[in-house]
């Protein structure tokens, strides 16, 4: 395990010796010495009850009305266990919004959890620098044959042997069915029953922290999910009454009643981090939360978790397709004031484009344009406020104010594999020395990396989209999916679009678990080595620059497809990647001075690059200038040749 980093604060007040592991919430059911308090907030309705199923059978109790639309009861010697709905006028039984734990899904009862039952052994566990990180992306259902946090934990040393150093697990919230990739999450408090129960997932975060894991946990703050969110019944202010999303009513932070409901979601953010101790939260596509108040929730959430969480190390990660550079700006230390890093999209797609040559969609924003490959590469984002023509609207802001660990850069992930009709892998798509070209690039870009579950031994296994709702949604959801793809001309034809799969079908989600079987295989084997490989050079060379690196890079175009990029560090050190993505040589690159990490492809002959290379070299002294397109360069702007 890696050397752990001291405390640099005293911790909170209220996370006082032996309570670091509860976060007390003004909502749900909190066991304590002398019974169980339950509380709701439900102000459409004046008289609630609570069904509480005991040993003796089902015992309805009156919750007493509060102020402010809030309703509360306490039991009296009741412990953990105990199973519990809230009964509304009408006699509709529902589960607590707040609950941790649904052990019958989304439409069954509740049940009490103690969060002080699990002995945690993490207790000098202080979490790693952000510039260690090295990310992996996983579904626990299909990560593992069982698909339980469990069976998740039996492959932690693989992770770390590799040289990931966090998870970023897909969102956990209760879901209804047996499967889901997460989004669709009603109950946020609670850890889906089809993974296992709370103290499951507490013993993979504890035995990942052994292990000098990080774990980040993908958490969902812009919409419910369609089946089981039964709010709109007794707290309908939870919804905003003009905004929408793509996936349905947007959540209400700024109209009337939101006060309560932003208080949910920060209160969410911090039990994940306080009661599971996760390393961090991933925060699914902001640029759907819609908030027009004078603090917005993003800027109100991260504060709230950096004032809490000052005892340990805490990374916090955007969606953000509208590249906002705003939330990811640093403080004279440089250290992030709210958000550590965002996804970066731009990246995935330059690469994407180079290595298959698709340029359907928003692809053809990317395709051949050198000069937006080396801003995604050396500056973050590739649009800084320009046009994009496939939105028809400007897209980003200017990000070369921002060190290189602010974006995560990655070649594939669930959205980027998921929402292909067939699910299909980079590795389907790209030639061998294409894929292994941006391979090298993105895991020795000086961008935080992050790794799709089974791309480091270029798993056969598709990731197709699966859900597993109820009668009432299963047909538009087979429907949608097909009239998705219709506008493409790949799936123009009625024929092609029912081959898709159904992603109601269980074997759509069998289909879609990793084929760990054929690590046995000599071509599997050769590319988890050469992955870890890679990521050695990384660790050895690159994260301990990183520190170092307060701005953008700069990068010079050479030849269509062709880049040399350049990151100084304030110490002199200089990173150098010589890239050709393209299947002919390229001429022209200059001379890079230090050592040579890696060279992946030919160099044929002096400042000539063979087809689908990627040199990187490291000089430890001050290196002359060149003529790049950096921050400070006015011609920022030219177009490639």
């Amino acid at each position: 395990m890696p050397e752990q980093p001291a405390a640099e604060h005293a911790a909170p007040e209220h996370a006082a010796a032996g309570s670091t592991d509860l976060h007390r919430m003004p909502f749900g059911a909190e066991p304590g010495p002398e019974g169980v308090r339950f509380r709701l907030w439900a102000p459409r309705h004046a008289q609630l009850g609570l069904q509480l199923e005991r040993d003796h059978g089902v015992e309805t109790v009156r919750l007493q009305p509060q102020s402010d639309g809030w309703h509360e009861h306490f039991a009296r010697g009741m412990a953990s266990g105990v199973r519990y709905r809230y009964l509304l006028p009408d006699g509709t039984a529902v589960p607590d919004p707040a609950t941790r734990f649904q052990p019958l899904d989304v439409h069954g009862p509740s049940e009490v959890i103690d969060p002080l039952s699990y002995g945690w052994h993490d207790q000098t566990w202080r979490g790693r620098p952000w510039n260690e990180a090295v990310l992996y992306e996983l579904h626990v259902g299909t990560f593992t044959p069982e698909g339980t946090f469990r069976a998740a934990m039996e492959r932690l040393d693989y992770l770390a042997r590799l040289g990931i150093t966090a998870l970023e697990l897909m969102p956990l919230a209760d879901f209804p069915g047996r499967r889901n990739w997460g989004y669709d999450g009603v109950l946020p408090f609670a850890t889906d029953s089809s993974y296992g129960r709370p103290e499951d997932l507490k013993a993979l975060v504890d035995a990942a922290h052994a292990a000098g894991l990080m774990v980040l946990i993908d958490v969902v703050y812009n919409h419910f999910g369609p089946e089981g969110n039964y709010l709109s019944l007794y707290a309908p202010q939870f919804f905003h009454p003009r905004h929408q999303t793509p996936w349905g009513a947007a959540i209400n932070f700024d109209a009337d009643g939101s006060a309560t409901v932003r208080e949910f979601f920060i209160h969410n953010a911090l039990y994940w981090l306080r009661e599971f101790h996760f390393d961090g939260l991933r925060l699914d596509a902001v640029h759907a939360i819609a908030d027009d108040g004078p603090v917005h929730i993003l800027q109100e959430l991260a504060q709230r978790v950096r004032a809490e969480t000052l005892a340990r190390r805490v990374h916090l990660v955007l969606e953000n397709e509208h590249n906002e550079s705003r939330w990811l700006v640093r403080a004279a230390d440089a250290r992030p004031t709210l958000y550590d890093a965002q996804w970066n999209d731009d990246v995935h797609h330059v690469l994407h484009v180079s290595a298959s040559a698709e340029s359907e969609g928003y692809y053809a924003d990317y395709r051949g344009d050198t000069d937006r490959l080396g801003r995604a590469l050396a500056q973050g984002f590739a649009f800084q406020g320009e046009l994009m023509p496939y939105r028809g609207s400007p897209r980003g802001e200017c990000s070369t104010q921002l060190p290189p660990c602010a974006f995560v850069a990655f070649i594939q992930n669930h959205d980027q594999v998921g929402n292909r009709a067939f699910g299909e892998r980079l590795s389907t798509l790209a030639a061998p020395a294409a894929l292994r070209a941006v391979t090298a690039l993105y895991l020795l870009l000086p961008q935080v990396p992050m790794l799709f579950m089974g791309e480091e031994w270029q798993s056969e296994r598709p990731f197709l989209f699966f859900c597993d709702f109820g009668a009432e949604f299963a047909a538009a959801v087979y429907d949608g999916r097909r009239q998705e793809f219709a506008r493409f001309a790949a799936f123009r034809d009625a024929a092609t679009r029912a081959r898709i799969p159904d992603p109601q079908a269980e074997r759509t989600f069998l289909d879609s678990k990793l084929d760990w079987e054929r690590l046995a295989e000599a071509a599997p084997a050769r590319a988890l080595r050469w992955y870890r490989d890679l990521l050695a050079v990384r660790r050895r060379h690159i994260v301990p620059l990183l520190r170092q690196l307060a701005a953008a890079g700069d990068y010079q175009v050479i030849a269509p497809g062709a880049l040399l990029l350049r990151w100084r560090a304030r110490a002199g050190s200089e990173l150098t990647l010589a890239v050709n993505l393209r299947a002919e040589a390229s001429a022209g690159f200059p001379d890079a001075p230090g050592r040579l990490l890696w060279q992946q492809g030919h160099r044929q002959q002096r400042g000539t690059l063979g087809p689908w290379s990627v040199r990187c070299q490291l000089a430890t002294a001050p290196a002359p200038s060149f003529a790049g397109n950096g921050p400070q360069d006015p011609a920022l702007r030219r177009r490639a040749p």
